[in-house]
């Protein structure tokens, strides 16, 4: 298509839109009394309408059943979070009892080390990529130390080509095979918070299953954002966040992904409590820990029901649209938003817009500002255009599809110009 930077072509956009009506579904917040531009999905995605009944409906249980609610509210608490796996699973492309949903993101990757993280004398090296999101880092460097190795010996990260912005694929492959049967374990974030770049998951998986490591994927941006197809790339395991382009809110529940090779297995290394119990058996108090059949079995307490609520509210969308009209529509709106940066580019003098996230990408794009710096994200904020700030200089952009509009990225093109001139 043919795009156009004028207020009447966006607005023909979204009279095609398909779903259009559910930036309706959203709440939004304001700047100098007008509905903001909002590109920070990737980071906390917007508060879904629906939400506030599914979490009155816990709080009205609670109130009138109290630890009755536990088994005899509309939703029992004590299997609320199951409801949770099957709308998951198509999100993540896996079985539904490959999924379950418990505590957050990192607290989950320290789990999941317990199981796919066995080092041994000679296979203990950890490959990652080039400056990972920090709490992965962290993770990463605990677990090592946790195991009595050296952080500087055992973690391998892959790095990008000398000035250039994202990771070849072919150098992942080839730091694996270099590292060979000294890999345990390849983590990855599938995909990169910062510059926005996709994975290629598939080889990558296939190649590291190659050499006897396990594989598992860090989705935080990948979760509600790209296809994935988790069971079938044979992964090991996977985590991410629900509050990004999930819309689950602030810190809330993360989900898991196990493949089924390694589900009902009484003797796999796991850190347990009584919520992966069979729950035939759970009220018995037997001493014996008897694993659930799926990736419940790695549950540990009985779930925050308060903060599951969210995540099921989203997931209804999610159930009602199906990932590959979100990914239709991010496809075209992104391409859009590119369009209009390079429009705005070339009218600008002295000015030049960098897209560092390449073709391989979801929804978010990295843009270096050069010639341009901090004043000019505090003036798109302050006008009305709610973005992401990383240094030295660079914008995430992220119109997430269910509530972003053409008409968003028109206005933001003319923001951003008003802004170059004022600045």
């Amino acid at each position: 298509m043919k795009f156009e930077n004028t207020l009447e072509f966006a607005q023909k956009l979204d009279g095609e839109d398909k779903l259009r009506s559910y930036r309706d579904e959203f709440y939004f917040p304001k700047v100098n009394g007008k509905q903001v531009i909002y590109f920070t999905g990737n980071s906390l995605g917007l508060q879904p309408k629906r939400t506030q009944k599914f979490v009155d409906e816990v709080m009205t249980d609670w109130k009138n059943l109290a630890v009755e609610g536990h088994f005899h509210s509309e939703k029992p608490w004590w299997d609320y979070h199951e409801q949770l796996a099957a709308p998951l699973a198509k999100v993540v492309g896996a079985k539904t009892e490959e999924v379950s949903v418990m505590n957050t993101l990192t607290v989950n990757l320290h789990l999941l080390m317990v199981t796919f993280y066995r080092p041994t004398t000679k296979r203990y090296k950890i490959l990652c990529e080039e400056k990972a999101f920090p709490s992965d880092q962290y993770m990463l460097q605990s677990q090592v130390r946790h195991h009595g190795l050296d952080p500087e010996d055992a973690l391998v990260e892959v790095k990008k080509r000398e000035g250039e912005n994202f990771w070849r694929t072919e150098d992942v492959l080839q730091k694996i095979e270099e590292l060979g049967d000294e890999l345990a374990l390849v983590l990855i974030g599938g995909v990169n918070y910062y510059n926005g770049q996709v994975f290629d998951m598939e080889t990558i998986t296939k190649a590291g299953k190659a050499v006897g490591a396990n594989v598992g994927w860090d989705l935080a941006h990948g979760a509600g954002n790209i296809e994935l197809k988790l069971h079938d790339w044979d992964a090991d395991f996977a985590a991410w966040c629900s509050y990004k382009y999930m819309n689950s809110g602030p810190g809330n529940a993360s989900g898991v992904f196990i493949h089924e090779r390694h589900l009902n297995k009484k003797d796999i290394p796991r850190f347990e409590g009584w919520w992966g119990t069979k729950k035939e058996t759970r009220f018995l108090m037997k001493p014996e820990f008897e694993p659930m059949p799926n990736a419940d079995a790695w549950q540990l307490s009985n779930p925050p029901v308060l903060s599951v609520a969210p995540y099921l509210a989203s997931l209804e969308m999610f159930e009602e649209v199906g990932m590959d009209a979100l990914i239709n529509k991010r496809d075209r709106i992104v391409a859009y938003l590119e369009f209009v940066l390079h429009e705005i580019d070339a009218e600008m003098d002295g000015t030049t817009f960098e897209i560092i996230t390449p073709e391989d990408r979801g929804t978010q794009l990295s843009v270096f500002l050069h010639g341009q710096g901090k004043p000019l994200f505090d003036y798109l904020m302050e006008n009305g255009v709610i973005t992401d700030w990383r240094e030295p200089n660079v914008i995430r952009l992220a119109p997430a599809p269910f509530y972003c509009s053409y008409e968003d990225m028109y206005r933001f093109g003319q923001i951003l110009k008003e802004g170059i001139k004022t600045i």
